[in-house]
């Protein structure tokens, strides 16, 4: 059942989970310039092409959940009082177009991580294709976790959003 301290669960999580996001970002987005600056061979050419890529939108997706996660926790809870017909009208639209997208990045991520598998296998004998299967492995990485990370989100977003459905408003 929906309460105030189960709105306050859910953004507490989202923004905590946000930070890691964030933080995941911008060390991908840190061993990506020092992949292709310093250590400066084709394997890590190809590495740090999906670190500063992926590092890029889990830096900016991090920051920007992180950054709305208390507004939207304030609104919701000020609602669930104050105006629960908001939480009904509002806020589950908005989680169920949240929980729709899941499927979708999950989806491209799988995608991804298959890519990456395939290049590793294809070109992990090749010297000369050093640069691909560099590309591969941290594709492959960079997908896996994004999943994995996304897999908690789903869950709990789906937890949400059926505690809202299953909710009587006053």
């Amino acid at each position: 059942m929906l309460t105030k301290a189960e709105i306050e669960k859910y953004f507490a999580a989202e923004k905590s989970e946000s930070l890691l996001f964030l933080v995941i970002g911008i060390i991908a987005i840190l061993l990506a310039v020092t992949f292709f600056f310093f250590l400066k061979t084709s394997f890590y050419k190809g590495a740090a092409v999906p670190l500063l890529a992926i590092g890029i939108i889990q830096a900016i997706v991090g920051y920007t959940v992180y950054a709305r996660s208390d507004d939207d926790r304030i609104r919701n809870v000020y609602s669930f009082d104050m105006d629960p017909s908001r939480i009904k009208n509002e806020e589950l639209p908005r989680m169920e177009k949240v929980v729709r997208n899941f499927v979708l990045y999950r989806w491209v991520e799988i995608v991804l991580a298959i890519a990456g598998i395939v290049m590793i296998v294809r070109y992990r004998s090749q010297p000369d294709s050093s640069f691909l299967f560099g590309l591969g492995v941290t594709l492959a990485i960079q997908a896996v976790l994004m999943l994995g990370a996304d897999y908690f989100a789903e869950k709990r977003a789906v937890g949400y959003t059926k505690q809202i459905v299953e909710w009587k408003t006053k």
